[in-house]
């Protein structure tokens, strides 16, 4: 067609297929063309085949667990006894390797099931195992549940059933490893299908560990109530079987300040034999805790030996070396850091200053008086010397690390270092320095406090007026101490005492004005470790008393020692200066003796029930503590009388026994001054003539300066008052 038409060829009617119709959507009628189909897209086979892949492993999987417990079933066999079955004896050594003790015998009896009453079998039960008799010999679901437990911080558990108990304390031993576990678990289905629960349980309480050395509830019966098993009766029963989860901890007569956790745990016991329907609970509500009897130990561990041991035992398990129940096992050769000389020193001093003098016949309150001392090299941490008690075969407490007893005023500088590492101010905003003045009037209410009123009451209620905080530590003012806790933060005293070194769990060490007090309940041991940390210039390693632990010729690898610096230096070194202002004009005078430069404080608990020296030279750092206790009911009682005094305060015998004692240890070694730092304010040292020739002060004569060199009697110059508060 040509151009002129108007047409062109894509206006021209398109040919046709056979059996199509042209359409057109915009018509009466015509339907639209269908849709193009999409183009194809992945397939949707992928997450089957995922799925499928997944099935399968889990099937090969669990073939694989199945196939694995079934040969571990057929592979593992029940093997002899366990060598630990007969225990040995462990070895201790001092620092220089001669010998210090032999702990005795293994006490072991065996006895048949029938002799074992059933209400006691059933405390048992209910204490460890209450499915015993209607579950299988493992558990799973328990041993996951507690390995997801410990993973997640909620505490170690075991998940173990009392078959598997067994089979760890008779056939196999207490480490922790998955080897063990996994015979564990092989041994106890095997046990479970070739014993009966009878024989198992049987086995059971004659092999299980409940301290004393007490292996089995027969001997465990003789060491705690002094009688055979089958004179047991529910409330005896129930005490034993709650020594089962930590044997030495809740024995309450070792360590009474956790009677409170033993007793809890003791209402567990009966409560879960109600809840079993094996008690009634008419005879629930009647029974009483049963005390046990004193510990009585084997006539080796003697004289201060034992209390070593005990002591060495503690550490060990409490820092995860050894366990308890391993331990016990024996085979042991322990080398401790205990220096022989050093603790003849500390005994000999306790003998002439205290033992020596005691006369219940004279005064009845020298029945009441115990002693414990500890002595700490600041340097390493390591516990040189311990005094625990008159003998551990007649006082089986170590005076030296129970935690019943407040510290008392020997508290106080830890409050004051607390002021100065973290730049305290009074509340009129003056910063706290040896030198600022408080108000040292007797009931002075703390200010600035909101909690519960707090006056508290100066020693002999004796009011001071204006008093600089240096003066106010030579006297021991309680007012001004309460008033800085305050000042402080006594959240910060807290923490800052922790740091130093008393344990986190100490009994009373609570936030409050009244913590400035030391109605805290610290260890001797616990107090020497924190002054060490003073002594170190603010530098704290946590103590130690093992440097060597072996067995079967293998080394035990005790921590390695891990210092930190706990507080500033400034801030120890000032506290160091004030504390020298006690022995030199304060109530610690009596430490002078020791013929060294010394820092110290007194403190004096709560009725005077007890009585402090805690202080130290550049070299050791020592703590000595009289403790009044009824040797009968086991109570607490004042010292007034006691040694023919009218009252015992820490700047007598323990000032006494402690500046004995220092003099002794460190005698031959050249006296060393303090190298001190003090914070702004404080630096200033004035010199003031030495003592005269002959005197007990001699060592300022004869110091590191050189004869007749002029050194300070006073760390501390002049108190300008800063503003009363």
């Amino acid at each position: 067609m040509s151009p002129s038409s108007g047409t062109s060829d894509s206006d021209a009617p398109r040919p046709t297929r056979a059996g199509w119709e042209p359409r057109d959507p915009t018509l009466p009628g015509q339907k639209p063309p269908p849709a193009r189909p999409a183009p194809p897209g992945p397939r949707r086979r992928r997450p089957r085949r995922v799925l499928r892949t997944l099935l399968g492993l889990l099937l090969l999987g669990t073939l694989l667990v199945a196939g694995a417990l079934v040969a571990g079933y057929l592979l593992v066999e029940i093997p002899p006894a366990n060598a630990s079955a007969v225990a040995q004896s462990n070895v201790y050594l001092y620092r220089d390797g001669s010998p210090l003790a032999r702990d005795g015998e293994v006490n072991r009896e065996n006895v048949p099931l029938d002799r074992v009453p059933l209400t006691v079998r059933q405390a048992v039960l209910a204490a460890e195992d209450r499915d015993f008799h209607t579950s299988r010999a493992v558990d799973p679901k328990a041993m996951l549940r507690a390995a997801w437990n410990t993973v997640t911080g909620k505490g170690r558990q075991s998940g173990s059933t009392i078959t598997q108990q067994y089979v760890k304390n008779y056939y196999l031993g207490q480490e922790q490893t998955l080897t063990r576990k996994a015979k564990e678990f092989f041994i106890a289905i095997r046990l479970g299908r070739e014993k009966s629960k009878e024989e198992i349980l049987q086995g059971y309480l004659n092999t299980s560990y409940f301290g004393r050395n007490a292996y089995g509830m027969q001997a465990a019966a003789r060491a705690y109530y002094g009688k055979d098993v089958d004179g047991l009766d529910t409330a005896e029963g129930a005490y034993l079987a709650s020594l089962l989860k930590a044997p030495s901890a809740y024995d309450v007569t070792t360590h009474p300040e956790n009677r409170a956790k033993a007793v809890a745990r003791w209402n567990y016991v009966l409560d879960g034999m109600v809840t079993e329907g094996w008690l009634t609970p008419a005879d629930r509500a009647a029974a009483r805790f049963p005390a046990p009897q004193t510990a009585r130990s084997a006539t080796g561990l003697s004289g201060q030996r034992g209390y070593l041991v005990q002591a060495v035992e503690e550490y060990l398990t409490s820092h995860g070396i050894v366990d308890e129940k391993t331990l016990a096992g024996g085979g042991f050769r322990i080398t401790t850091t205990i220096e022989p000389a050093t603790q003849e020193a500390l005994v000999q001093a306790v003998e002439e200053r205290v033992t020596s003098r005691l006369d219940p016949t004279r005064s009845p309150a020298d029945r009441y008086v115990r002693v414990g001392a500890a002595a700490v090299d600041p340097a390493t941490g390591k516990v040189l010397a311990m005094y625990g008690g008159v003998d551990y075969t007649q006082q089986y407490v170590n005076n030296a690390t129970r935690r019943d007893y407040q510290v008392g005023s020997t508290f106080k500088p830890f409050v004051f270092t607390a002021a100065v590492q973290s730049g305290a101010q009074t509340q009129y905003g003056e910063p706290i320095t040896p030198y600022t003045v408080y108000d040292g009037t007797n009931r002075r209410p703390v200010e600035g406090w909101n909690g519960s009123p707090y006056d508290p009451a100066n020693e002999d209620d004796e009011s001071y007026g204006e008093i600089a905080v240096g003066t106010a530590t030579d006297l021991s003012v309680n007012a001004v101490y309460a008033q800085m806790a305050v000042d402080v933060g006594p959240g910060n005293v807290r923490r800052t005492a922790v740091s130093l070194g008393l344990p986190g769990t100490t009994p009373d060490l609570t936030a409050s004005p009244s913590i400035a007090l030391g109605p805290a309940t610290a260890s001797v041991l616990d107090m020497a470790t924190a002054y060490a940390t003073l002594a170190a210039h603010g530098r704290h390693g946590t103590y130690t008393l093992v440097a060597r632990v072996s067995k079967d010729g293998r080394e035990l690898a005790p921590p390695a020692p891990v210092t930190r610096q706990a507080v500033s230096r400034e801030a120890a070194d000032t506290t160091t200066s004030i504390l020298r202002s006690v022995v030199e004009a304060g109530t610690g005078t009596a430490a002078r003796a020791a013929g060294r430069p010394a820092a110290g404080k007194t403190g004096t608990a709560e009725d005077d029930k007890a009585a402090w020296f805690a202080g130290y030279t550049p070299e050791l750092a020592t703590v000595v503590a009289l403790m009044g206790q009824d040797p009968e009911s086991g109570r607490q009682e004042p010292l007034y009388g006691a040694l023919g005094l009218p009252r015992i305060n820490g700047g007598g015998p323990p000032a006494e026994i402690w500046a004995d004692f220092t003099r002794q240890a460190l005698a031959g070694t050249a006296p060393r001054d303090f190298e001190l730092r003090l914070m702004p304010g404080a630096e200033e040292m004035p010199e003031v003539p030495p003592t005269p020739e002959g005197s007990q002060d001699d060592w300022y004569e004869t110091g590191e300066a050189g004869p007749g060199a002029a050194v300070s009697r006073s760390p501390l110059p002049p108190r300008t008052p800063v503003r009363r508060q």
